[in-house]
């Protein structure tokens, strides 16, 4: 799901994206590109005190190997994302 995206880093060293969070879910994963080209993430955190965001951070790490951030949308469920190499 995360391939196209982890060529644009690769190729440029930064890659932004729009994730669709859906906080409180039994696992964190990718589930759906939106077609708004967005893509839906469930997340196994609550939307309290940061800790969705953070899990959140934690699992693109994870996914892109990169540095990552919430550029805009850190209280609201549309995030704006920023991967650096």
């Amino acid at each position: 799901m995360f391939s196209a995206l982890q060529s644009e880093l690769a190729a440029n060293g930064t890659v932004q994206f729009y994730v669709r969070a859906r906080p409180g879910m039994p696992k964190t994963k990718a589930t759906q590109v939106m077609d708004d080209e967005s893509i839906k993430i469930d997340i196994a955190a609550a939307p309290e005190g940061g800790k969705a965001n953070a899990a959140l951070v934690k699992y693109l790490e994870k996914e892109f190997g990169g540095n990552v951030q919430i550029i805009s949308g850190a209280t609201a469920r549309m995030k704006l994302v920023r991967v650096s190499s």
